[in-house]
Protein backbone atom coordinates (compact mmCIF):
# COMPACT_ATOMS: atom_id res chain seq x y z
CA UNK A 1 0.00 0.00 0.00
CA UNK A 2 2.92 2.37 0.63
CA UNK A 3 3.90 5.01 -0.36
CA UNK A 4 0.40 5.26 -2.62
CA UNK A 5 -0.76 9.21 -1.86
CA UNK A 6 2.42 9.50 0.36
CA UNK A 7 4.38 9.53 -3.03
CA UNK A 8 2.52 11.85 -4.76
CA UNK A 9 1.69 15.89 -4.56
CA UNK A 10 3.18 17.92 -1.74
CA UNK A 11 4.06 14.93 0.35
CA UNK A 12 5.55 12.96 -1.94
CA UNK A 13 7.78 16.05 -2.78
CA UNK A 14 8.68 16.98 1.23
CA UNK A 15 10.06 13.05 0.95
CA UNK A 16 12.47 13.81 -2.24
CA UNK A 17 13.56 17.27 -0.84
CA UNK A 18 14.19 15.10 2.51
CA UNK A 19 12.23 17.01 4.55
CA UNK A 20 10.60 13.87 6.03
CA UNK A 21 11.01 9.99 5.75
CA UNK A 22 8.31 7.52 5.24
CA UNK A 23 9.49 4.07 5.69
CA UNK A 24 6.81 1.48 5.75
CA UNK A 25 7.52 -2.06 7.55
CA UNK A 26 6.51 -5.42 7.06
CA UNK A 27 6.11 -7.33 10.16
CA UNK A 28 6.68 -10.53 8.95
CA UNK A 29 10.49 -9.79 9.10
CA UNK A 30 9.81 -10.08 12.91
CA UNK A 31 7.70 -13.72 12.84
CA UNK A 32 10.05 -16.18 14.17
CA UNK A 33 8.45 -19.65 12.02
CA UNK A 34 8.51 -19.95 8.23
CA UNK A 35 5.45 -18.52 7.12
CA UNK A 36 6.05 -14.88 8.87
CA UNK A 37 2.74 -15.83 11.16
CA UNK A 38 2.16 -12.03 12.42
CA UNK A 39 -1.65 -13.21 14.00
CA UNK A 40 -3.16 -15.54 16.48
CA UNK A 41 -6.58 -16.30 17.67
CA UNK A 42 -8.24 -14.46 20.70
CA UNK A 43 -8.21 -16.15 24.10
CA UNK A 44 -11.86 -16.19 24.99
CA UNK A 45 -12.97 -17.08 21.58
CA UNK A 46 -14.86 -14.46 19.39
CA UNK A 47 -14.34 -13.69 15.57
CA UNK A 48 -11.08 -12.71 13.82
CA UNK A 49 -7.31 -12.42 14.42
CA UNK A 50 -5.15 -10.62 17.38
CA UNK A 51 -1.44 -9.16 16.12
CA UNK A 52 0.98 -11.79 17.85
CA UNK A 53 2.48 -9.51 21.21
CA UNK A 54 6.21 -11.13 20.56
CA UNK A 55 5.92 -10.02 16.89
CA UNK A 56 4.94 -7.02 17.24
CA UNK A 57 7.16 -5.94 20.79
CA UNK A 58 10.21 -7.11 18.73
CA UNK A 59 9.11 -5.01 16.01
CA UNK A 60 8.92 -1.94 18.26
CA UNK A 61 11.93 -2.72 20.50
CA UNK A 62 13.90 -3.04 17.24
CA UNK A 63 12.60 0.36 15.76
CA UNK A 64 12.18 2.66 18.45
CA UNK A 65 15.01 5.13 19.48
CA UNK A 66 15.54 7.57 22.74
CA UNK A 67 13.48 10.30 20.95
CA UNK A 68 10.58 7.69 19.14
CA UNK A 69 6.87 8.37 20.04
CA UNK A 70 5.19 5.35 19.61
CA UNK A 71 1.32 5.74 18.33
CA UNK A 72 -1.19 3.54 17.26
CA UNK A 73 -4.02 3.14 15.26
CA UNK A 74 -7.26 2.61 16.80
CA UNK A 75 -10.85 3.33 17.20
CA UNK A 76 -10.25 3.72 21.26
CA UNK A 77 -7.60 6.36 20.55
CA UNK A 78 -7.99 10.27 21.16
CA UNK A 79 -9.43 12.04 18.31
CA UNK A 80 -6.51 13.12 15.94
CA UNK A 81 -7.18 16.79 14.64
CA UNK A 82 -4.99 19.55 13.69
CA UNK A 83 -3.56 20.34 17.04
CA UNK A 84 -2.30 16.97 17.28
CA UNK A 85 -0.97 17.05 13.81
CA UNK A 86 0.87 20.19 15.11
CA UNK A 87 2.38 18.95 17.78
CA UNK A 88 3.54 15.87 16.31
CA UNK A 89 4.83 17.50 13.62
CA UNK A 90 7.52 18.84 15.77
CA UNK A 91 8.89 14.97 16.66
CA UNK A 92 11.78 13.95 15.20
CA UNK A 93 10.69 10.42 14.98
CA UNK A 94 7.42 8.57 15.27
CA UNK A 95 6.47 5.03 14.55
CA UNK A 96 2.64 3.98 13.82
CA UNK A 97 2.04 1.37 14.58
CA UNK A 98 -1.36 -0.03 12.04
CA UNK A 99 -3.96 -1.48 13.96
CA UNK A 100 -4.91 -4.91 12.09
CA UNK A 101 -7.27 -7.63 12.09
CA UNK A 102 -9.73 -7.63 15.12
CA UNK A 103 -6.47 -5.40 17.16
CA UNK A 104 -3.38 -5.45 19.66
CA UNK A 105 -2.69 -7.63 22.17
CA UNK A 106 -3.17 -5.33 24.85
CA UNK A 107 0.15 -5.94 26.44
CA UNK A 108 1.66 -4.26 23.53
CA UNK A 109 -0.31 -1.43 24.07
CA UNK A 110 0.21 -1.13 28.18
CA UNK A 111 4.31 -2.10 27.41
CA UNK A 112 4.83 -0.33 24.25
CA UNK A 113 2.87 1.73 23.03
CA UNK A 114 3.17 6.17 24.04
CA UNK A 115 -0.31 6.85 22.49
CA UNK A 116 -3.88 6.40 20.20
CA UNK A 117 -5.43 7.64 17.83
CA UNK A 118 -8.57 7.19 15.73
CA UNK A 119 -9.12 9.54 12.72
CA UNK A 120 -12.91 9.23 13.16
CA UNK A 121 -16.15 6.81 14.84
CA UNK A 122 -15.79 4.40 11.94
CA UNK A 123 -13.85 1.00 11.60
CA UNK A 124 -11.36 0.76 8.88
CA UNK A 125 -10.72 -2.44 7.29
CA UNK A 126 -6.47 -1.86 8.77
CA UNK A 127 -4.49 0.96 10.53
CA UNK A 128 -2.99 1.77 7.08
CA UNK A 129 -5.34 4.26 5.69
CA UNK A 130 -5.44 6.29 8.86
CA UNK A 131 -1.57 6.42 9.49
CA UNK A 132 -1.39 7.33 5.81
CA UNK A 133 -4.05 10.22 6.65
CA UNK A 134 -2.26 11.01 9.93
CA UNK A 135 1.18 11.10 8.26
CA UNK A 136 -0.31 13.57 5.45
CA UNK A 137 -1.41 16.10 8.03
CA UNK A 138 1.63 16.11 9.64
CA UNK A 139 4.50 16.42 6.78
CA UNK A 140 2.76 19.39 5.24
CA UNK A 141 2.84 21.30 8.49
CA UNK A 142 6.81 21.31 8.16
CA UNK A 143 8.91 24.19 7.30
CA UNK A 144 9.21 24.47 3.59
CA UNK A 145 6.66 21.10 2.77
CA UNK A 146 3.94 23.59 1.36
CA UNK A 147 5.15 26.19 -1.87
CA UNK A 148 3.30 29.48 0.51
CA UNK A 149 4.53 29.33 3.97
CA UNK A 150 1.17 31.07 5.43
CA UNK A 151 -1.23 28.76 3.55
CA UNK A 152 -1.18 26.27 6.83
CA UNK A 153 -2.04 29.06 8.77
CA UNK A 154 -4.76 30.21 6.77
CA UNK A 155 -6.70 26.76 6.62
CA UNK A 156 -9.23 24.87 8.25
CA UNK A 157 -8.75 24.35 12.03
CA UNK A 158 -6.04 26.52 11.88
CA UNK A 159 -7.43 28.75 14.57
CA UNK A 160 -10.23 26.08 15.35
CA UNK A 161 -12.45 27.38 12.46
CA UNK A 162 -13.78 26.50 9.28
CA UNK A 163 -12.05 28.19 6.38
CA UNK A 164 -13.77 31.14 4.68
CA UNK A 165 -15.34 30.56 1.46
CA UNK A 166 -12.73 30.98 -1.51
CA UNK A 167 -13.26 32.29 -5.17
CA UNK A 168 -11.57 32.98 -8.73
CA UNK A 169 -11.93 33.76 -11.72
CA UNK A 170 -14.14 34.57 -13.76
CA UNK A 171 -16.05 37.19 -11.49
CA UNK A 172 -19.40 36.29 -12.99
CA UNK A 173 -20.50 32.61 -13.78
CA UNK A 174 -23.84 31.16 -14.16
CA UNK A 175 -25.43 34.25 -12.73
CA UNK A 176 -23.31 33.93 -9.57
CA UNK A 177 -21.15 36.41 -8.56
CA UNK A 178 -17.96 36.73 -6.38
CA UNK A 179 -18.52 39.31 -2.90
CA UNK A 180 -17.67 42.42 -3.72
CA UNK A 181 -15.42 42.85 -1.31
CA UNK A 182 -13.02 40.68 -2.29
CA UNK A 183 -12.63 42.60 -5.57
CA UNK A 184 -12.94 45.73 -3.20
CA UNK A 185 -8.84 45.46 -2.85
CA UNK A 186 -9.42 46.62 0.85
CA UNK A 187 -7.61 44.47 2.78
CA UNK A 188 -8.74 45.37 6.03
CA UNK A 189 -12.42 45.01 4.80
CA UNK A 190 -11.22 41.39 2.91
CA UNK A 191 -9.81 40.00 6.40
CA UNK A 192 -12.90 41.05 7.97
CA UNK A 193 -14.87 39.24 5.83
CA UNK A 194 -13.43 35.96 6.01
CA UNK A 195 -13.16 35.46 9.59
CA UNK A 196 -17.05 36.66 9.75
CA UNK A 197 -17.42 33.95 7.31
CA UNK A 198 -15.11 31.44 9.61
CA UNK A 199 -17.50 32.42 12.29
CA UNK A 200 -20.47 32.11 10.51
CA UNK A 201 -19.48 28.68 8.80
CA UNK A 202 -18.33 26.85 11.80
CA UNK A 203 -21.17 27.81 14.20
CA UNK A 204 -23.97 26.43 11.21
CA UNK A 205 -21.87 23.06 10.35
CA UNK A 206 -19.32 22.73 13.46
CA UNK A 207 -21.53 23.62 16.32
CA UNK A 208 -18.91 21.70 18.88
CA UNK A 209 -15.93 23.81 17.40
CA UNK A 210 -18.01 26.63 17.37
CA UNK A 211 -18.73 26.55 20.83
CA UNK A 212 -14.59 25.40 21.75
CA UNK A 213 -13.60 28.09 20.19
CA UNK A 214 -15.86 30.62 22.26
CA UNK A 215 -14.43 29.03 25.07
CA UNK A 216 -10.78 29.36 24.22
CA UNK A 217 -11.79 32.90 23.14
CA UNK A 218 -12.69 33.72 26.74
CA UNK A 219 -9.31 32.24 27.82
CA UNK A 220 -7.33 34.05 25.61
CA UNK A 221 -5.25 31.34 24.27
CA UNK A 222 -5.14 29.55 21.21
CA UNK A 223 -6.53 26.44 20.55
CA UNK A 224 -5.07 22.98 22.44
Amino acid sequence: MYPGPLGESIIGRAVRNGLAEVTAIDLRRYASDRRGTVDEKPYGGGPGMLMKVEVLSAAIEDLRGEDTLVLLTSPRGRRFDQAAAAELSRRSHLLIVCGHYEGVDQRVIDQLVDREYSIGDMVLTSGNLAAMVMVDAMVRLLPGALGCEESSGDESFAEGLLEYPQYTRPPEFRGRTVPEVLLSGDHQRIAAWRREESERLTRERRPDLWERYLQTKKLGGKLK
